[in-house]
């Protein structure tokens, strides 16, 4: 398919929104100017990958004209650019296909991240501890920065539960696939007959809500102040410090402890129960734009598997895709690129299609 007019498209809105930018007025409005200056980004991205792939096509077309040249070594060199510059060509086709692709807010914002123990006991606590610490790892090698909101340790190891909020470029991009149950099979340190168990915990990523996306009524919310409690937080004391809100419509209950201030504990536990109403609000929405249609974003249904790692197999497969990688020590050290990579290409093919640009 051509897309020679829809980027002439982006050319020209690149050109407005670069005058945009050269009005100082634009940044008395903060919120204004970041969505601004990230659509001028995404934009410029976008022109970009369309300019090399258009130097890419050309480079091709010469190449295999050259192939055909009498003269073998200029032929052999020629020739041997070819895979090379058929690989770009795929790579970037791809690229600018997501790019052009209506774009979906959220994508752009920071992320909540819970993690819950789920069936296991012992076990499954431990393996959540494990998946917070995979994705603080992930966070720290895409250049993003975590906080840890809410965690509730467990006396074997790990965490019952944990809140982290992420905050960096294109965060619920990258993380909104992550969703639902993750299953872990394997031994357990404590077990003595080597037999495998298998536990699981479950993740809900949610974007972060802002006040015009979810406006809470403070008739609508309980708060409590309580004491601290259990190993919580470093900033853990026997002060009322800690908060619990309750959601009264939806019944949505958050404690957070962890800060240094009830004040502080407060904010954090209405982020938290702003982004579950923006969660449950998306998730509303897209059951209604296509009841019929799969969808590799968590769902908010926290009995779906979606992926399983099998530690004596050293494997790890994501059953929405059907996609499997060994690489067992590099995911859980952050590397959870391949994963993503995969789920992002399906994901495009079926916007792709959605779009009647398949």
């Amino acid at each position: 398919m051509d897309y020679s007019s829809l980027i002439n498209k982006r050319r020209e809105r690149f050109a407005e929104v670069e005058e945009l930018i050269a009005d100082p007025n634009l940044f008395s409005d903060q919120k204004k100017a970041t969505e601004i200056m990230r659509e001028h980004r995404r934009l410029k991205q976008l022109l970009e990958m369309w300019d090399t792939l258009e130097t890419a096509k050309r480079n091709l077309e010469e190449n295999i004209e050259l192939a055909k040249e009498e003269d073998a070594e200029i032929a052999e060199m020629a020739q041997m650019e070819i895979p090379e510059l058929e690989s770009t060509i795929e790579q970037l086709s791809q690229d600018v296909q997501y790019a052009l692709l209506p774009r979906d807010a959220a994508e752009d914002r920071d992320a909540l991240l819970e993690i819950r123990g789920g069936a296991g006991g012992d076990e499954a606590a431990i393996f959540a501890g494990q998946v917070m610490r995979m994705y603080q790892r992930y966070a720290e090698q895409r250049g993003w920065k975590y906080e840890v909101i809410e965690a509730m340790p467990s006396e074997a190891g790990g965490f019952s539960k944990s809140v982290m909020k992420i905050t960096g470029e294109e965060v619920f991009r990258f993380l909104k696939y992550e969703s639902g149950v993750h299953r872990v099979q394997r031994v357990p340190a404590t077990e003595t007959q080597g037999r495998i168990h298998t536990s699981t915990c479950t993740v809900a990523v949610m974007p972060e809500a802002e006040d015009v996306d979810i406006q809470l009524k403070m008739e609508e919310l309980e708060i409590k102040a309580t004491r601290s409690g259990g190993p919580g937080g470093q900033h853990v004391n026997t002060t009322d410090s800690a908060v619990q809100i309750t959601h009264l419509p939806t019944g949505i209950y958050v404690k957070c402890q962890d800060g240094r201030s009830q004040t502080q504990n407060k904010e954090k536990a209405l982020e938290i129960i702003r982004a579950k109403l923006f969660e449950a609000k998306q998730r509303e929405q897209a059951e209604q734009y296509s009841a019929q249609r799969r969808s590799l974003i968590g769902s908010g249904d926290r009995s779906e598997k979606i992926r399983t790692y099998n530690f004596p197999q050293s494997r790890i497969t994501d059953h929405r895709i059907g996609f499997t990688t060994h690489n067992m020590d590099g995911v859980f050290d952050g590397s959870l690129f391949e994963l993503t990579d995969a789920l992002q290409k399906e994901e495009m093919a079926q916007r792709l299609e959605d779009a009647g640009m398949a």
